[in-house]
């Protein structure tokens, strides 16, 4: 508790500059805002000397939290909505299409080809060759049925 109560307002300043790094480091735009609250807490530490360690410690706390919120709902909103909404999602695209089995479905395990792919497909047993529709999505793995 001796550290704390010899806390400077360079050690904010630090705490902000390890922080920065740390965002340098492992890009994301969230240690920076950390940074942010400990460089403010540091500059009021230098204005307003001999606040205490508990309220600079609040006041960091209350920073940070309101300098995330800030950037999660002015820089960073809801993405916009595209005309395209299963863009990468491949497997949804799929959904609704129908292809040929390139090899048979055994034991609910087969694979389907696509254009010039081929991806794994799961359903009731089926021979290669047959007509079957993509009706389902697992990860990369297509679940079919049988094409009327």
């Amino acid at each position: 508790m001796t550290f704390l109560s010899d806390l400077q307002f360079w050690h904010w300043w630090i705490l902000a500059a390890v922080l920065a790094g740390v965002e340098a480091i492992m890009p994301g735009m969230f240690f920076i805002w950390f940074g942010l609250a400990a460089a403010l807490v540091g500059l009021l530490a230098l204005v307003v000397p001999g606040i205490g360690w508990q309220w600079e410690a609040v006041l960091f706390v209350v920073l940070a939290v309101a300098s995330v919120a800030f950037a999660k709902s002015y820089l960073h909103p809801d993405p916009t909505e595209t005309e395209d909404p299963a863009l990468n999602r491949r497997g949804e695209r799929l959904l609704g299409r129908r292809f040929n089995l390139e090899t048979a479905i055994v034991n609910g395990r087969g694979s389907v080809k696509v254009d010039d792919g081929v991806w794994r497909a799961s359903g009731p047993d089926l021979p290669a060759g047959r007509a079957v529709k993509v009706v389902g999505v697992d990860g990369s793995i297509l679940r079919v049925e049988a094409a009327e």
